[in-house]
């Protein structure tokens, strides 16, 4: 989800413990009074996250505040607010965004003073986007080939983006995550909202990245464990927990003697081909993401077993055909499955280890608390800090128990169960450790908490509230919003001055960048057409239509997708065709009637890597060549031979590619994948042939 940020944007700024995204600090407020204009590019909160945000959008449209929308599909944010709806061709957004540049440089409406005193590299940037280092001027009519949209919409947005205070909501949290940055041009994108953010002079009033999701006024001192520090589990080494759980609630340190690692994407290669090779996801700094690490490692073994814990790959692993050859090669010799559902490869397993739901367990979290890891104070997205008890309903069902005490039998056969329970804690007792070593200890009793089930943490006074988002750089001050990043190793030269880059400016041309090779990374951001396209390659003249594959609104990525959910009765989700609940595919109408296709006719999506029938919903809001289906599905119903026959269950992520953005990533890129699209017949003609 963060592909673009991580491996882009973060060159430009930094925020490598953020995984590339912006700062969150102060901007509701700062939006909502200061802000002329939100645009959301590739941004659809109202789809994937909470209602608070939903609310908080209100207000701005209750204030007069302009909207404006850049996405293939009319989104349901869009269809809520309002505003203007501008459809670019999916994958050619970095070529808008830079005939935005080229009406800001040539009419004189970027921040002159900001660019000046803040940036670096902007002269030699200025120069490509005017064509004077490649001879092709990014106008607004040249973009308009390659996107689509109209030259006269792209100068007027750009003149009214210059002349108004405006906030850039770039992705579902208005920096970060899904949309146009999974894709094969995601870093170009990323890349592009963070110039467009720098030449507006971020951190000045109304001027920032958001979309009201993230930035409330919270209690950002309250301390409760987030789920990226690693809770009881000991693990120092590959989670947040020594920032600050372990010394507040000290536990046995678990420490892996493994070192040898395998890209998630790459995990088929690996056991299928015997070797596989990623880069790490080292947000610690910004050039530790160079850093190649091969499988097998020398003087390893190669694996044979694999212990699947949760999740369903099939659904939103790409091209996850790979996936089904995985669990049918030789080369894996045993497969454990511990999972609630049986999911669509549950089955491609040796031994199954049924474990319960959240209703037949104790617990104890936060609403959106990451933790320390990542996304620092990930909370902010909520009105209040909520912390909750997760009472234990029932008993566990069947055979099934649940993860800690399926964990904690497997330990005791092999002679650590005292160790792994430190002395016999249930997971009641574990609950109540947390709470001991949390500020919530402070503000109510366990009894109390235990019966009422929650706590809201108060908010701090409006004196004490957080600054706001890069006002500090805008105003050349030190950094003063309360987040710990970057390290202290990372700033170049005074503690808390600058930003995380070589020069601790800006970097429209990023000093990183130009230490490695990597092609479709080059340091000047160009415009490079990396997506699958029939018109400049004859081979895939035959799939003429381009497939978005975004996060679901109902599903959380597929969890909730499961036989007998009350979700599949969602006509938006699910479709109830012959007894079987289908997922829905969007068709603009224009491509639908070319095909004969109705509104809940079955049809089949395919290309060279799978097939997959879904129902179809006809619409107008997405532009002709585009078909939208989510990745929501946690059904795999082959109708023939696993990995080489249609799928009725809806793994979309079959038909998606899984090459890198680029070779020197290990990043993914559907949302622009080419595939067929026809009514389904109920005859599986499809072959699958061996491609990219």
């Amino acid at each position: 989800s963060w592909e673009g940020w991580f491996w882009g944007a973060m060159h430009h700024w930094g925020n490598s413990m953020r995984l590339g995204a912006a700062e969150p600090y102060g901007t509701v407020e700062d939006c909502l009074k200061e802000a002329e204009m939100i645009v959301f590019w590739s941004s659809d909160p109202d789809a994937t996250y909470g209602y608070d945000g939903t609310i908080r959008r209100a207000w701005a449209k209750e204030l007069g505040i302009k909207m404006v929308h850049i996405d293939p599909y009319l989104n349901h944010t869009a269809a809520l607010l309002g505003g203007k709806w501008i459809s670019p061709k999916p994958g050619t957004d970095a070529a808008l965004a830079q005939a935005i540049c080229h009406v800001w440089i040539t009419e004189e409406l970027y921040d002159k003073e900001f660019v000046e005193q803040r940036t670096t590299g902007f002269e030699e940037w200025k120069d490509y986007i005017l064509g004077h280092s490649d001879g092709t001027p990014k106008t607004p009519e040249w973009q308009e080939a390659e996107t689509r949209v109209p030259a006269r919409e792209v100068r007027a947005l750009a003149r009214e983006w210059g002349r108004k205070k405006t906030y850039l909501g770039a992705g579902s949290w208005g920096s970060g995550i899904g949309g146009a940055c999974r894709s094969p041009m995601g870093v170009q994108w990323a890349r592009m909202m963070t110039i467009l953010g720098a030449m507006q002079g971020l951190g000045r009033p109304g001027v920032n990245f958001g979309n009201l999701q993230f930035g409330t006024p919270l209690d950002f001192n309250f301390y409760f464990p987030g789920y990226a520090e690693g809770s009881m589990s000991g693990d120092l080494q590959y989670s947040a927990n020594a920032a600050n759980n372990y010394q507040r609630m000290p536990h046995i340190v678990t420490m892996n003697s493994v070192r040898q690692a395998i890209p998630r994407t790459y995990l088929p290669e690996a056991i299928k081909h015997g070797k596989a090779m990623g880069y790490l996801t080292d947000v610690a700094s910004v050039q530790g993401q160079f850093f190649p690490f091969g499988y097998p490692s020398p003087g390893h073994v190669p694996v044979e077993m694999i212990y699947k814990y949760g999740s369903a790959a099939f659904g939103t692993m790409v091209d996850s055909n790979r996936w089904v050859k995985m669990y049918q090669s030789e080369n894996l010799k045993f497969v454990v499955n511990q999972s609630i559902w049986n999911e669509g490869e549950t089955r491609f397993s040796d031994i199954i280890l049924p474990a319960c739901t959240v209703f037949e367990r104790w617990d104890i979290g936060e609403w959106l608390n990451v933790g320390a890891g990542y996304v620092h104070h990930m909370y902010s997205m909520c009105n209040h800090r909520v912390i909750s008890m997760q009472h234990k309903c029932i008993e566990p069902l069947g055979e099934s128990k649940s993860d800690y005490d399926i964990f904690l039998a497997l330990a005791e056969r092999l002679d650590m169960g005292a160790m792994y329970s430190e002395g016999g804690n249930s997971e009641l007792d574990w609950c109540k450790r947390v709470f001991d070593s949390s500020d919530l200890s402070k503000h109510i009793s366990w009894r109390k908490f235990l019966k009422k089930g929650y706590f809201v943490v108060p908010p701090d006074p409006e004196p004490a509230r957080a600054p706001t988002a890069y006002r500090w750089f805008y105003e050349g001050r030190k950094k003063d919003v309360p987040e710990p990043y970057p390290l202290p190793s990372d700033y170049v030269e005074k503690f808390g001055e600058g930003l995380q880059t070589s020069s601790g400016k800006f970097e429209f041309v990023p000093e990183t960048l130009k230490r490695i090779d990597d092609p479709l990374r080059p340091p000047v951001n160009k415009y490079i057409p990396a997506y699958e396209d029939p018109q400049r390659d004859p081979e895939l003249e035959e799939y003429p239509l381009q497939l978005l594959s975004p996060h679901s609104r109902y599903p959380f990525h597929v969890m909730g997708d499961d036989k007998d959910s009350s979700l599949r009765d969602i006509r938006e989700h699910r479709v109830l065709v012959d007894g079987h609940y289908y997922l829905v595919a969007r068709i603009n109408r224009q491509d639908a009637k070319q095909r004969g296709i109705q509104d809940d006719d079955l049809i089949r999506l395919w290309n060279n890597r799978g097939s997959v029938v879904c129902a179809a919903q006809v619409t107008d809001r997405l532009r002709p060549g585009v078909v939208s289906a989510s990745t929501a599905s946690a059904e795999y119903r082959p109708v023939g031979e696993p990995g080489n026959s249609t799928d009725l269950g809806g793994c979309v992520n079959v038909l998606n590619s899984h090459r890198p953005i680029t070779d020197k990533t290990h990043s993914i890129k559907p949302n622009t994948t080419l595939i067929q699209v026809e009514k389904w017949t109920g005859v599986d003609t499809w072959q699958r042939r061996e491609t990219a």
